[in-house]
């Protein structure tokens, strides 16, 4: 497989640029991990941060799905790619 190819399939799947997905994963990551920090201090002072887990899956699941409308054609491909990737 070409470089190219390794770093533009993927993104293209999706309907978008390798830049302008590099933005996007960062950002969905970078959404994940600071509701991941607010839900491990939930367990410990389960008054804090009552809702911001559930609000970060349900906002980061629509961004994502918006993603996939705009791409209708390769949606089924990136579906199964993310089921088969365990996300």
């Amino acid at each position: 497989m070409d470089m190219h190819k390794l770093f533009t399939e993927h993104p293209e799947s999706v309907g978008e640029t390798y830049g302008e997905h590099m933005v996007r994963a960062t950002c969905f990551g970078g959404r994940m991990v600071v509701a991941g920090l607010a839900c491990m201090l939930h367990a410990w002072l389960p008054f804090i941060f009552v809702r911001t887990g559930s609000q970060a899956i349900n906002e980061l699941h629509a961004r994502m799905q918006a993603t996939l409308r705009r791409a209708p054609s390769q949606a089924t491909t990136a579906g199964s790619q993310l089921a088969s990737a365990g996300e």
